[in-house]
C-alpha cells in the first residue's frame, strides 16, 4: 500500500457522515509510519480510540483509489473461536469479531449493512506474512506466504467493491 496522508484518509470515506469523519481519530503512531511500514500493509485498519465499538479501514480497490470504510463492532461476540474472513489465519494470537459496515449510497441511508468477521485489531497484513507451517517435506513456504498475501489483497479489494457496488 502506498503511504496516505490524513487529509486523503478523511476524504476517502464512502460510508460515513461528515460528523463521523470529523470525529474519527487516526491510528496511534500514524505520523511515525515510515515508507517501509506502508510496504508491509495491504490495508490500513484501526479501532477508534474515543469510541470503543468503532473502527475504520482504508481499503485498496481493484480498479480505483483506496476507499475509507467505517465499521461498527457487533455487540455480541461469536460463540466459538472464529476465523478472520480476510487473513484466514488459524493460529491467530488475537480475537476475531463481527464488524458491520453501512452500504454506500441510498442502500446505506436505508440502513443496509454488510457484515464480516475480521481480526479485532486489524492485524491481517502481519498474519499473512507469518510463515505457514510446512504441510509436507519440500513445501514451498515462501510461495504459500505470497499466495496468502495475494489472497488478502483480493479479499479486501473485493469487500470494498462489494460495499460500493452492492454486488
Amino acid at each position: 500500500m502506498h503511504s496516505l496522508t490524513e487529509p486523503y484518509i478523511r476524504d476517502s470515506f464512502v460510508n460515513a457522515s461528515r460528523r463521523e469523519i470529523k470525529e474519527l481519530s487516526l491510528p496511534a503512531g500514524f505520523d511515525e509510519l515510515a515508507e517501509s511500514d506502508w510496504a508491509k500493509l495491504d490495508f490500513l485498519g484501526w479501532r477508534d480510540q474515543k469510541f470503543a465499538r468503532r473502527a475504520y479501514a482504508v481499503l485498496p480497490r481493484l480498479d480505483g483509489d483506496p476507499v475509507g470504510v467505517a465499521f461498527l463492532q457487533a455487540e455480541a461476540s461469536p460463540r466459538s473461536r472464529a476465523m478472520c474472513n480476510w487473513c484466514q489465519d488459524v493460529r491467530l494470537p488475537n480475537d476475531v469479531v463481527f464488524w458491520g459496515a453501512r452500504r454506500v449510497g441510498e442502500a446505506g441511508r436505508r440502513g443496509n449493512t454488510v457484515g464480516v468477521l475480521i481480526c479485532r485489531e486489524f492485524q491481517c497484513s502481519r498474519n499473512v506474512r507469518n510463515d505457514p507451517p510446512p504441510a509436507y517435506e519440500g513445501y514451498d513456504v515462501a510461495g504459500a506466504r505470497a499466495r496468502r498475501v495475494d489472497g488478502l489483497r483480493l479479499k479486501v479489494a473485493g469487500f470494498a467493491d462489494m460495499l460500493i457496488t452492492g454486488r
